[in-house]
């Protein structure tokens, strides 16, 4: 999420586990290993609730993916099957954020150490929050600052163009004003919402898989290929986006959710548009 302070951006963040399914008795056992392992089990009971860890920009590489002297698991397994959110990315360290590269495509870290050689699950949903450049205020000419527009390539560059490459969904947070807040709630909330997820899953579990993050190979062409409309566009946007073979497996698991929350049995053209559209842009002038 790119957006200037105060849109929401955080808040944003901490309620997607509201609307993200249960666990499953077996997810419910994964997690409290993790849990377990780190020291952080209460009373020894199982864990019933997805986890949510927004580890502070300060983070060690040690504190995000694991390590130290008795090896114990880092933010990102810790979050395992739950949420990871990184609030103000380009704060982190280059070479932290660029450790998750692995964990986030694998769906694993492993930790090596000269005592210890460890593997531990890191399956999570990353969710991450930035500022359009130092100062916040990119799109306001009365706030933005004098070296508007290079300070915002200067200050999104801080973030790899192939960590950047393994975020699915890039979203503009427009800010938030006061006659905003004084609209009536929305017609949709965080219940209904979380019905249509829980639906959607429950047609991925039909295909043998958790997610669609784990559609691969013959189940991946089975499922998400689109349709003829679909198809066409993919390729014209791969072409003048120069998409990478990652980025092309992405868009097509990305098409496949949208319409499995719609209740489409076939990808169409209309979801690959969408899926195309959450790609990452250039900062804007």
């Amino acid at each position: 999420m790119n957006g200037p302070p105060g849109a929401g951006k955080s808040l944003l963040a901490s309620c997607l586990p509201g609307i993200l399914p249960p666990l499953s008795p077996a997810e419910a056992l994964e997690v409290s290993m993790v849990q377990s392992v780190a020291g952080l089990l209460e009373g020894g009971r199982i864990s019933r609730s997805r986890p949510f860890r927004a580890p502070h920009h300060s983070a060690s590489m040690a504190a995000l993916t694991g390590g130290g002297l008795r090896v114990r698991p880092g933010e990102v397994s810790l979050a395992h099957l739950g949420v990871l959110f990184l609030d103000e990315l380009p704060e982190f360290q280059r070479a932290v954020l660029d450790s998750l590269r692995q964990p986030l495509e694998t769906g694993k870290v492993d930790v090596a150490r000269a005592n210890a050689h460890v593997a531990y699950p890191a399956r999570v949903q990353l969710i991450a929050a930035m500022n359009p450049c130092r100062c916040g205020h990119l799109g306001d000419p009365a706030l933005a600052c004098s070296r508007a527009p290079k300070c915002a390539v200067d200050y999104q560059s801080k973030v790899s163009g192939p960590m950047l490459d393994r975020i699915d969904l890039h979203v503009e947070v427009d800010p938030v004003s006061a006659a905003d807040l004084a609209l009536p709630p929305p017609a949709e909330g965080s219940a209904e919402v979380a019905a249509r997820v829980a639906a959607a899953r429950k047609l991925q579990t039909a295909r043998g898989i958790r997610s669609n993050a784990e559609l691969d190979g013959d189940a991946l062409e089975e499922h998400a290929t689109p349709d003829e409309a679909g198809r066409t566009l993919l390729m014209q946007a791969a072409e003048k986006m120069r998409l990478s073979a990652r980025a092309y497996t992405r868009m097509l698991r990305v098409a496949r959710t949208i319409a499995d929350l719609a209740g489409a049995p076939e990808v169409g053209r209309i979801h690959v548009a969408e899926a195309l559209s959450y790609r990452r842009q250039a900062p804007r002038a």
